[in-house]
């Protein structure tokens, strides 16, 4: 039987030289104000990511950006103009791509017969729930597909 954190080492290994977007963490100071900084850098395979150590959960994506001076419709497009504005305070340049909130995943419960995060065994195969509402599929599909999706998205 393949294990989860086998498939995972591999698809690292697969991925070497294809592009990472950041990693960040808030951080709240009275004197710099609320801003995302970097803590590091990984692979977005939709509901993974991966860095060279770690599995994480992917949680809320957004880009570095200048939120401008516009009238919002709505309070939730002026909150999301704000987040991009605190990773762009926090040291991203200008359209990098930011997670946050991401979390990590216990590969090895996930081997052990549990679940983690989006991952778990299902009927003894490493499976992944590939979306909040999406049922689980065989985890080495799962990341042949997304790897060569980011490979060849990283080629053209």
């Amino acid at each position: 039987m393949t294990t989860a954190s086998a498939l995972l080492t591999a698809a690292v290994a697969d991925l070497a030289g294809a592009p990472k977007e950041g990693l960040g963490e808030q951080r709240d100071s009275r004197w710099r104000g609320r801003r995302i900084v970097r803590v590091g850098e990984a692979w977005h395979l939709g509901a993974l990511l991966l860095t060279d150590t770690h599995a994480l959960a992917t949680a809320e994506v957004l880009r570095a950006a200048d939120p401008g001076r516009r009238g919002y419709t709505a309070e939730s497009a002026r909150e999301r103009a704000e987040r991009r504005a605190e990773a762009l305070r926090g040291g991203f340049d200008e359209g990098d791509v930011v997670h946050v909130g991401w979390s990590v995943i216990d590969v090895d419960a996930v081997d052990a017969g549990g679940s983690s995060g989006p991952l778990a065994l299902v009927d003894g195969a490493p499976s992944v729930r590939w979306s909040a509402a999406g049922g689980f599929m065989p985890l080495e599909a799962y990341l042949r597909e997304r790897v060569a999706l980011l490979r060849d998205g990283a080629a053209g």
